[in-house]
């Protein structure tokens, strides 16, 4: 069960029953390690392209914890994004609606959603509260929700890249799962250079070092320029509003699904 640090949260999402169907089909396709042959299937509201959604990785400690326990911890950590800012209750935070749709989709097993979302943080700041989180909570798998307020108050990319590398080898020497969440996207940000430093960090980082990017910038402006009626942000217009969580808790859930059932590349490819 999704729960912020003051207590539980439960969310219903109308996503789960299809990517339930798409997961039990592929699984009817194919063996039990092997990927989905069909990317879970969106909202309407929340489609896009799948690689400005994510561009996937193995989630090999998450899957074994799913696979012999029936069970699995997720820490959702980061800053507004994660603790909910603009929502309409904490149940439309993205991570009590990703836990709705992760267990409506993958069926009998349990998935617990802890929300450590801090308004404001930094990344190095976020780094630093990792490891007392990791060792309170036990969780299988992180998700790094990051990058915004780094660009915002102009942190070098050299010094952001520094702690994301750094933070994402302590979690695998730890045998932790890490999915990372990018910036968001909005139209003040488009011509931003330090934004796009730090996005660029971030694509660069996940690729190297082999872990799950959701593009959250990606897929938020696709929506805006094919879907212009849809309002993803609230009246601030920085942060999203229950639709643009709805997206980012589906979106994340396609890459966490995707890392699931991912096989291991042979060596040398």
């Amino acid at each position: 069960m999704a729960r912020k640090a003051a207590g539980k949260i439960g969310a219903g999402s109308g996503v789960a029953l299809a990517l339930a169907a798409s997961l039990a089909l592929a699984q009817e396709r194919a063996p039990e390690s092997a990927p989905p042959s069909e990317a879970p299937p969106l909202s309407p509201a929340c489609e896009a392209p799948a690689g400005d959604i994510a561009a996937p990785a193995m989630l090999p400690h998450f899957a074994k914890a799913l696979r012999d326990r029936k069970s699995a911890r997720i820490l959702a950590i980061g800053s507004s994004s994660t603790s909910g800012v603009g929502a309409s209750s904490d149940a439309k935070s993205y991570p009590a609606q990703l836990e709705a749709i992760l267990e409506g989709a993958l069926k009998g097993v349990d998935v617990i959603v802890e929300n450590r979302g801090v308004s404001g943080e930094v990344a190095a700041v976020t780094a630093e509260r990792i490891k007392s989180e990791v060792a309170r909570e036990k969780p299988d798998l992180v998700l790094w929700q990051l990058g915004t307020n780094d660009a915002l108050v102009r942190i070098a990319p050299e010094e952001f890249e520094n702690t994301v590398r750094s933070t994402i080898r302590w979690l695998k020497a730890n045998e932790i799962d890490v999915v990372l969440v990018g910036l968001q996207y909005s139209s003040r940000f488009s011509r931003d250079e330090e934004y796009f430093a730090i996005r660029n960090v971030l694509q660069r980082v996940a690729t190297a070092e082999n872990v799950a990017y959701v593009r959250r910038y990606d897929a938020m402006r696709f929506i805006a320029q094919n879907h212009a009626n849809l309002q993803m942000m609230a009246r601030d217009n920085f942060h999203l509003n229950d639709l643009g969580y709805q997206c980012m808790a589906e979106h994340i859930a396609r890459a966490v699904i995707v890392g699931v059932f991912a096989k291991r590349r042979p060596s040398g490819n």
